[in-house]
């Protein structure tokens, strides 16, 4: 019978963890700020906005939320993010994604501070992740990792196969297996044998953006399956990278779609947040 990862369940434990330490802080009159800016009003994003307030009012983390209207112009973002870097009482600094069209995101990412990137999309941070240095790692991988380890599943030594080599998911979630010393093959669009290569994996990560790509006949039996998509199906109904129900009897362990990576997400932000400060 396969384990069924509970992100919804180990993302709480981690934001109880962290509301903790968050009144420890404020004990030694330290508080924890984070700042959200949102340009526009993209449904998609007011969600996930809108979750990350809750979850900073729930551990105790000051929110400070940015709406700007659609046609705010890089320029006027670049001078806000410049403002909050500047401001001590700031200790996170974050920009929802996508951006409307005309404004350059990499431009933005690379305005915010190193030091305030709790994000972990700077060029400074990523370079960290890649020589093992201290610096904020991307919010997704780095909750896989926690999800693994909190259930128990060894990397050492196991292949690791991520599809996917985006900025955000796959090239820092290669990096992360690799510090767990998990030896680690990254797929992509362009290769060749795909099925052959993910069936010798020990832990998939399917990070691909394709509803229900993956079905039994990419998956080694018992491996373990992260699944990192997220879609609405035909019945409006949310379903991920992985078909599940033809996939999950095959491994060892699953993570689902909706409540496995998501919940996730957003406490390793609060994680980065606490740590900006500690």
């Amino acid at each position: 019978m396969y384990q069924i990862i509970d992100g919804k369940k180990i993302s709480q434990e981690i934001k109880d963890e962290l509301k903790e330490k968050v009144a420890g802080l404020k004990e030694q009159g330290k508080n924890v700020a984070l700042a959200v800016i949102q340009v526009g009003n993209d449904p998609a994003s007011s969600v996930y906005v809108n979750n990350k307030k809750k979850a900073c009012a729930y551990i105790g983390i000051e929110s400070l939320a940015y709406e700007l209207p659609e046609e705010t112009t890089e320029q006027e973002l670049v001078e806000l993010v410049e403002k909050l870097n500047a401001d001590d009482k700031v200790n996170g600094i974050l920009v929802q994604l996508p951006l409307p069209k005309h404004i350059n995101e990499e431009t933005i990412i690379q305005t915010i501070s190193p030091k305030k990137d709790v994000d972990g999309f700077h060029m400074q941070s990523v370079g960290a992740l890649c020589v093992g240095a201290k610096g904020y790692v991307s919010c997704t991988p780095l909750g896989i990792i926690e999800l693994l380890k909190r259930s128990g599943i060894e990397i050492a030594g196991k292949h690791c196969v991520v599809i996917g080599r985006s900025n955000i998911v796959g090239k820092p979630m290669a990096l992360l297996l690799l510090r767990e010393n998990g030896t680690v093959t990254v797929c992509h669009s362009r290769t060749q044998d795909l099925k052959e290569i993910t069936g010798q994996a020990d832990i998939l990560v399917v990070a691909i953006g394709k509803p229900k790509f993956v079905d039994e006949t990419y998956v080694k039996e018992g491996a373990v399956v992260i699944d990192v998509g997220i879609h609405r199906n035909e019945q409006n109904k949310l379903c991920g990278d992985v078909d599940f129900d033809r996939v999950a009897p095959h491994t060892s362990a699953i993570t689902p779609v909706p409540g496995g990576v998501g919940p996730m997400t957003i406490a390793m932000l609060m994680n980065n947040c606490v740590s900006s400060v500690e």
